[in-house]
């Protein structure tokens, strides 16, 4: 297992090192594959902690930031992750709520956690690793996937689909949305418990 993923560590870092000699050349191409990789978890990220209305404003600028410090980046982390934190930064300099805004609608860490230690208590019983994209194969429940999304608090959809859709781990996503390790499981628990509800509620009734 440590081997697999120390693995696909040397080949992200390869890839990374290939799409930036790319970019330090100017190949058009190049920045247009970076946008297509980056430009969905950057949204999700000014999302989260912007609101939608700030999304593209947020964006732009990290765009701009990102471009501008090329030259500068020195690989400490994965260039997706360092697109990222200049999203996270851009979003929180200029439209980021307070961090009493930031915490959770409905109270904070749940009683079933630990705040300590950032773990499970014990564990609900609706948790488990499957993600929803898992369960899909029709386009119906694909669109009753994003209704859910849209209907979750910004910060509580912005967790789910970071850690869900781009694989971001929870410590890193976390990190980005400037909460603790805890509150981001309390976050996207809570976001998976909405939308695993809208699926069984489709799978009942044909209906979002």
């Amino acid at each position: 297992m440590l081997a697999r993923q120390q693995g696909e560590s040397r080949e992200l870092i390869g890839a990374d090192a290939h799409l930036l000699g790319r970019l330090m050349k100017g190949d058009q191409a190049a920045y247009s594959e970076m946008v297509n990789g980056y430009q969905g978890a950057m949204r999700a990220v000014a999302s989260a902690i912007a609101g939608h209305r700030h999304v593209d404003d947020v964006v732009q600028d990290a765009w701009l930031a990102v471009v501008r410090g090329l030259n500068g980046f020195q690989g400490r982390s994965s260039l997706k992750t360092w697109v990222l934190t200049i999203t996270a930064n851009k979003a929180k300099g200029r439209y980021g709520r307070s961090r009493r805004d930031l915490m959770f609608e409905g109270g904070l860490v749940d009683d079933c956690f630990c705040a300590v230690t950032g773990q499970w208590v014990s564990p609900p019983s609706g948790w488990h690793e499957d993600t929803p994209e898992a369960l899909l194969n029709e386009h119906e429940l694909r669109e009753c996937i994003e209704r859910a999304l849209e209907e979750l608090s910004e910060l509580q959809s912005g967790a789910l689909v970071l850690h869900e859709r781009v694989g971001l781990e929870l410590e890193e996503v976390a990190q980005l949305l400037g909460v603790s390790l805890c509150n981001a499981r309390v976050l996207v628990h809570r976001a998976r418990i909405r939308v695993f509800a809208a699926i069984d509620k489709y799978q009942a009734c044909g209906s979002y």
